[in-house]
């Protein structure tokens, strides 16, 4: 039996889909038999990447990389050609995995390429046979000609992925994750989440990041229930696959959520999928309390929001029959301990709702460090404790409320700290704002100033300054309304939907 995905070989029905992406399906038998012949292939290599595609011969190829025991690095597509030497430097893959039909860059011209065959040779039921004369694998039969599947190593501390991280403050550091930290979050998210194998997961997300790879592709496979990838993300095919499609849950990030809700006054059809979901996930940045709003009173549905990076994976998530908490990420996991530290060390016991203090976590869900780098490893903990680098607050239940990044987010500002983050949730409330963000910028007077950088529903009418002011004041405190306001047409966004705050005109 396959120690991280049961279902491969054992306890499900093998014709039942495992994977439907686009126009590929595939059932666990199939899915056995296409990912048991690539980990033959690549058994015994050091590390291998992969060309993360939305599709098939992506999750074919992850789960390859997993039953073979290779650390798999997860490429992502549009990487640029000195970010992509970077990462292939630093991780020195013996070779790239990618469908067929896919055109590999320039770059990749020196690292060895393996199709991913989604059909290979063979046919009917798959079984295993134990391994019984020592070769190290054990015998899944296919028919007219056996599949190997490499046994599973037994050492939880076994990298599963090298991730890299987005290099904000510098190239990209490959985060390592091993089965251990890879199963305790998975595990950890099941028990909260109530998630089993009768789930049906609808996304979008890329899978070249924890969010789409980690949770919406080794999830659903480890419960043995069925993923459903849209490929790109379509409100037609949300509301398709969460619909008539059957679909139990949808994870997304907060600009697919926005545009949902945006859809949903003239879209009955979206407001039943949405309404007959069990489960509604949001993560990778904060979903703005409006958009909560308009969503519940359209389909009585909340969201769920949890809190995760890459490497920590899932630290904290709402507990869905726990009642509605726009604005926070809910509690800590099982087995996660979470604390906020003060900028001089100190433990912060407050569940204020206000004080504000850095993130640390511990848990079996951390990576085991960044590649090749020990001291950037080292100086990432205090103890055993990670340091986020994410600045919040707890709620007197315990629940965390995120105010932003410690390096981007923070503002001192007149003796007082202040969180970008529900500033600029304030400002998302005001009905003349489609999108803001907050930063701060050095003032004589008081340190730092806060900046608002908004995108007005009505680009000829914007709000005035003085009024985005009062609306902040009023619905915070006044030392948190911004002093100064910026008009812009669009916020500059990563692959994920987070707005890349030292992109914006003269900032950072």
């Amino acid at each position: 039996m396959s120690a991280f995905f049961p279902a491969l070989t054992a306890g499900a029905d093998p014709g039942r889909t495992a994977v439907r992406c686009g126009a590929d399906t595939l059932t666990y038998e199939g899915l056995a038999r296409a990912a048991g012949a690539l980990a033959d292939r690549i058994a015994g290599a050091e590390r291998v990447a992969v060309w993360a595609t939305s599709g098939a011969h992506t999750v074919v190829a992850v789960v390859a990389a997993l039953l073979a025991g290779v650390p798999a690095v997860p490429l992502n597509p549009r990487t640029g050609e000195r970010e992509l030497a970077h990462v292939l430097g630093d991780s020195t893959p013996s070779a790239v995995l990618a469908g067929p039909a896919d055109a590999l860059p320039a770059g990749l011209d020196g690292v060895s390429r393996i199709d991913v065959d989604l059909a290979p040779a063979g046919a009917g039921p798959v079984r295993t046979v134990p391994d019984a004369v020592g070769t190290g694998h054990d015998d899944v039969r296919t028919g007219p000609g056996p599949v190997l599947l490499p046994a599973e190593p037994d050492d939880p501390e076994v990298p599963a992925l090298v991730v890299y991280t987005s290099g904000t403050t510098g190239p990209p550091k490959g985060v390592v994750l091993s089965r251990r930290a890879v199963a305790a979050s998975l595990d950890a998210l099941a028990g909260a989440w109530s998630w089993t194998a009768d789930d049906v997961l609808v996304h979008a997300l890329p899978l070249f990041h924890v969010h789409g790879l980690v949770l919406g592709v080794l999830g659903p496979l480890r419960r043995g229930g069925e993923l459903r990838h849209l490929g790109a993300f379509s409100v037609e095919g949300v509301t398709r696959e969460l619909g008539a499609g059957g679909g139990t849950m949808l994870f997304g990030v907060p600009t697919m959520y926005h545009r949902l809700a945006d859809a949903l006054a003239g879209d009955p059809a979206l407001t039943g999928a949405l309404a007959g979901a069990r489960l509604l996930v949001s993560g990778s940045a904060a979903l703005p309390v409006h958009d909560h709003e308009r969503i519940t009173a359209a389909t009585g549905r909340t969201v769920v929001e949890r809190y995760g990076m890459t490497e920590t994976l899932m630290n904290t998530s709402v507990l869905p029959d726990g009642g509605p908490r726009p604005g926070t990420v809910g509690v800590p996991l099982a087995g996660v301990g979470l604390r906020l530290v003060d900028d001089d060390g100190s433990v912060l016991g407050a569940y204020d709702g206000e004080t504000v203090g850095e993130v640390q976590v511990r848990g079996p869900n951390l990576f085991s460090g960044y590649l090749g780098r020990p001291e950037a490893t080292a100086a990432a903990f205090d103890g055993d404790w990670f340091r986020t680098g994410d600045m919040a607050v707890r709620d007197p239940d315990g629940a965390v409320r995120l105010v932003g990044r410690r390096a981007t987010d923070l503002i001192k500002s007149g003796g007082y700290k202040i969180g970008a983050g529900e500033i600029e949730n304030a400002l998302l409330d005001h009905p003349g704002v489609r999108e803001a963000a907050v930063t701060g910028e050095p003032d004589p007077d008081l340190g730092e100033r806060i900046v608002a950088w908004v995108v007005p529903v009505d680009p000829g009418s914007p709000p005035t300054d003085a009024e985005l002011a009062a609306h902040v004041a009023e619905s915070l405190a006044p030392h948190k309304r911004p002093r100064v306001v910026r008009h812009l047409d669009a916020l500059p966004r990563n692959d994920m939907g987070k707005i890349l705050k030292k992109a914006l005109p003269g900032a950072g």
